[in-house]
Parts: C-alpha cells; sequence; structure tokens
C-alpha cells in the first residue's frame, strides 16, 4: 500500500494530528545572526535573522529536533519549514536562488523523521505536508492606497514562484502540498493552478490541503471574503481538505469552522492559535485550555485534521491528541 492510499484510510478511521508551530519551537533557540549564517553564509551581504526557512540548510539538526518532537507527541501529519520558501519571499533577504535547495532539504528533514516514527509504529503511518505559505505580496489589493487598481504580483508571477517550490517539496519527500494561512484566495487559487499543472505533467495525483485565515471577528479573510465564498472559490478543485488555521484562537474560530464543515464536500482541517496574542504579542492559553476548546470541534462533528498554529507547542499536540482519541472524524458530507 502506498503513502497515499495509507493516509485516506488513516483519515477515514481517524482525527489525523497536524503537528504545531514551527516558528514557536525555534524561538526557543534563542539563535542569534551566526546561528543562522553558518559557515556557508557567514559573509552574506545582508541580514538574515529571522529566515527560519534558512535553518533547514544552516541548522537542520534543529528542524529535525522540532519534527522530532511533534512526532513523539502525536502527530500524524508534519510540515516542511517552508512557509517562506518561495522566490517572493525569499526576494526579502536576497535569496531567491536557494528556493529548490531549500524546499527539497526541508521536505527531506521532515520524510527522515516521519519515516523513522512510522517504522517504529507501522499502525500509525506519519506524513510530511509540504508547507506553501500566502508570500508577502497579495494578487487581489493594492499596497498603495492612492492606487487602488496597482497590484505588486500577478497571477502568473505567483504561478511561477508556487510550481517551483510545489515541484522541490514533492522532489524532497511531500506526501501532501498544503497552500496554507490563505489571506488571498487569488494567491490560493494561483498555487493550486500550479500544482495541477504538475499533477498533470508527472501523471500523478497530489493531496492537496487548503487552509484559509479569518483576519478578525468580521469573519473574512484579508481579502474580504466569508467563510463560505472562500469554500466556493476553491472548491472546482478536487482538495484532501480544506481549514482554518492562524489569526485566532479555538474558541473564536468555531462558527467559521462550522460554516466549512457543513458545506464542504472535501475533509475538514483546523490548525487554531493558542488563543488570541498579549499585549507582547505572545500566546498565553495552556495545552489544557485549548484541547478543552477543541473539544467542541470533536463534540459537534466538525473535523478530521487538528493542529495547532501560531503559539503551540509539542505539550499542546500532545493535549489534543489525547482529547480526539475518544471521537469519530467527521462524517463526509454528501451529494
Amino acid at each position: 500500500m502506498d503513502r497515499i492510499e495509507q493516509l485516506y484510510r488513516a483519515l477515514e478511521r481517524c482525527i489525523l494530528i497536524l503537528d504545531g508551530a514551527m516558528g514557536t519551537m525555534i524561538q526557543r533557540y534563542r539563535l542569534e545572526e551566526a546561528d543562522y549564517r553558518g559557515e556557508r553564509f557567514a559573509d552574506w551581504p545582508y541580514p538574515v535573522k529571522g529566515n527560519n526557512d534558512l535553518l533547514s540548510i544552516t541548522r537542520p539538526d534543529i528542524i529535525g529536533a522540532v519534527h522530532r518532537e511533534y512526532l513523539a507527541a502525536g502527530a500524524d501529519i508534519i510540515e516542511t519549514n517552508t512557509f517562506s520558501a518561495t522566490t517572493i519571499a525569499m526576494a526579502d533577504y536576497h535569496m531567491e536562488d536557494l528556493v529548490v535547495e531549500l524546499n527539497e532539504a526541508s521536505a527531506r528533514i521532515a520524510r527522515e523523521a516521519c519515516d523513522e516514527f512510522t517504522a517504529q509504529n507501522p499502525e500509525k503511518p506519519r506524513f510530511v505536508a509540504g508547507a506553501i505559505g500566502p508570500t508577502n505580496k497579495t494578487a487581489s489589493l493594492s499596497p498603495d492606497v492612492n492606487d487602488p487598481g496597482y497590484r505588486a504580483i500577478t497571477f502568473d508571477e505567483l504561478r511561477r514562484a508556487y510550481k517551483q517550490q510545489a515541484e522541490a517539496l514533492l522532489n524532497g519527500g511531500a506526501d501532501i502540498l498544503l497552500v496554507e494561512t490563505v489571506f488571498d484566495t487569488l494567491n490560493a487559487k494561483a498555487a493550486l493552478f500550479a500544482i495541477d499543472e504538475i499533477q498533470e505533467e508527472r501523471g500523478i495525483r497530489i493531496p492537496m490541503m487548503v487552509s484559509g485565515t479569518i483576519t478578525d471577528a468580521s469573519g473574512r479573510t484579508l481579502s474580504g471574503q466569508t467563510t463560505e465564498a472562500f469554500l466556493i472559490s476553491v472548491s472546482h478543485m478536487p482538495l484532501l481538505s480544506i481549514g482554518l488555521n492562524c489569526a485566532l484562537g479555538a474558541r473564536q474560530l468555531t462558527p467559521y469552522l462550522e460554516a466549512l464543515s457543513n458545506n464542504a464536500d472535501c475533509y475538514v482541517s483546523a490548525y487554531p492559535n493558542a488563543g488570541l496574542p498579549n499585549a507582547f504579542g505572545q500566546y498565553d492559553e495552556s495545552p489544557e485550555l485549548m484541547a478543552e476548546q477543541i473539544r467542541d470541534y470533536v463534540e459537534k462533528g466538525l473535523v478530521n485534521i487538528i493542529g495547532g498554529c501560531c503559539g503551540t507547542t509539542p505539550a499542546h499536540i500532545r493535549a489534543i491528541a489525547e482529547l480526539v482519541k475518544g471521537y469519530s472524524p467527521r462524517e463526509m458530507r454528501k451529494g
């Protein structure tokens, strides 16, 4: 049985656990500029501190250790350390030429960790989700208030960048491609278009997860869509799952998750933040409190895949994994 078939069988059987935040875990290492640079980039002419994706090359030991902590906590799916690994986002560090290497290296690190844990317990196979972030540009909105018709990026530029990233993630060993933290659905459509091109060119089926982000209590994405409109906008693609992540804590996310669950014809995912940030931008919600809020999701049968975003740690994922053991996954919608 190949890994894709294993993935679908696992989804039929139980609620799958996605990992938690990578950035939160990296912060615990208190890395400085020299840590990000390593020997290879010691003389790089631009600052690179904060380029977490670069650590897959300069500190693969840290990235591998984070993955293993989440797997040990019960994660079935771990995300690659590639949230910003496109030419568009890497332009901030003048590292566009490293994109293929970054994605392949990140996927290999995650693949090795997953294979190690699967070998220990073949009854609980682990899967790699290639993380594809939204980039720092938007195709739907103008960054210039004085020129509302201006766009900093085109659909085709996004498509090319996403295709390069997606191909490298697959070459490195990703099982799933996760288009996440979608604040502009047009960006996400460019990513899905690129992935579909790869499917056709390679003659393969690629499980695609899409996860949007509701920016505030308005219940809309940054580009102004409601949850239902977001779902409809990407429903032309045969998705593995659709869901929501980031921006809100578990409790605040519930009504929007209900809207998705009631209307989606695919699996549904959620990975909220550990509550809302405090005055210092930190997340205070304990693993126990977050898990208790997620109980509402599973009691209502809203999710098939559950994990954590900003502020979450292996302790949060462990608490969530323990909680959902006693619940059945959301039933697929019929018709």
